[in-house]
């Protein structure tokens, strides 16, 4: 029998090469870093909502079911993937629920927090505006975020997926925090 790890890697070449069924086989073996995944983005979204765990990792997998010239060749790369599809679910299902509201509440930024420095209580939108705007200013740094914050990645794994070394995900995470501190807040950490 091959060992998980070996198998996670296989199928996700073989998805990348468009062999569709691979991700069929894959999402079982991640199915449960998925899930705990998406339950850690609704524990912090801001408000009441209906999204379950369950359902939000179903539609993760049909976006990536559907989507087309996706390449995770390794199982960082695939969380990378898997933070931006649900950063824009998240941001789709903001967006609907606040349709009627504008001018809402900010969202709240504590720079020093272990979760990536947002506190538990997040205005989505607010912080998609902001990574968007940090993205444009510095295409890494705001890559560095949604792997760290929407992907759950260690500075290590970002490393990789990056192709550059812990230390500079560490300080450019660091940077981008306290830009990402001032942007949502209007003040200088």
């Amino acid at each position: 029998m091959e060992p998980p790890r070996t198998a996670v890697t296989r199928l996700l070449r073989e998805w990348s090469d468009g062999r569709r069924e691979a991700l069929d086989e894959l999402f079982p073996l991640l199915y449960g870093e998925l899930r705990r995944l998406a339950a850690s983005h609704l524990r912090r979204e801001r408000g009441p909502h209906s999204l379950q765990a369950t359902a939000l990792v179903n539609e993760l997998y049909l976006k990536l079911v559907h989507g087309t010239g996706i390449r995770a060749d390794t199982r960082a790369q695939f969380f990378g993937v898997a933070a931006r599809t649900l950063r824009a679910l998240l941001v789709d299902r903001a967006r609907a629920r606040n349709a009627a509201k504008r001018g809402g509440p900010r969202a709240e930024f504590v720079p020093n927090t272990p979760d990536a420095g947002f506190s538990t209580d997040v205005d989505l939108l607010a912080i998609d505006e902001a990574l968007t705007r940090l993205a444009a200013h510095d295409p890494r740094q705001g890559r560095i975020v949604e792997l760290r914050y929407f992907a759950g990645l260690t500075i290590d794994e970002v490393a990789r997926v990056l192709k550059i070394s812990p230390a500079t995900v560490s300080r450019e995470w660091t940077h981008a925090r306290a830009w990402l501190y001032a942007e949502l807040t209007g003040e200088r950490p």
